[in-house]
């Protein structure tokens, strides 16, 4: 698993802004994956690591920005880092103004190409569910997309 996947994760943390600490939360992925390895599913390996890795991701921001709870503002931070990762400002502006969900939706097909089950899985929700929130994600995109 960690000879096939081990790129992938790292990608997947720098495409999210961990920057200098995307080598140490990868090892921490692929570490949780050896522990957790008897949960790990057959044939959907990437997304599972996909998913343990938006969680090491989150934990590790926590960790290196307390935030108290009465400063946690009501709209998603405009400078996401994986908004910030897209070239195109045009695109990246579209993003900006989506939910966080519809974000992590949208950049999980298109960057990393899941889809059905696999986003499924990373998503923690049925088939039907990824389905659905992908199908809203596209058109909420349309709408942000078409009011410019």
């Amino acid at each position: 698993m960690f000879a096939r996947h081990a790129t992938a994760v790292h990608r997947y943390l720098l495409r999210r802004g961990a920057g200098d600490d995307a080598e140490d939360l990868a090892a921490d992925v692929l570490t949780v994956a050896w522990r957790r390895r008897a949960e790990v599913p057959d044939g959907h390996e990437l997304p599972w690591l996909y998913r343990t890795a938006g969680f090491v991701l989150a934990n590790h921001r926590r960790k290196g920005r307390p935030v108290p709870v009465e400063s946690v503002p009501d709209e998603p931070d405009p400078d996401d880092p994986a908004v910030l990762a897209v070239r195109d400002e045009r695109v990246r502006e579209a993003l900006a103004r989506l939910s966080a969900r519809d974000r992590q939706v949208l950049l999980l097909t298109a960057w990393e190409g899941l889809s059905g089950e696999d986003l499924a899985l990373v998503l923690g929700v049925s088939r039907g569910g990824a389905d659905a929130a992908l199908s809203r994600a596209r058109s909420r995109l349309r709408e942000v997309w078409a009011a410019d």
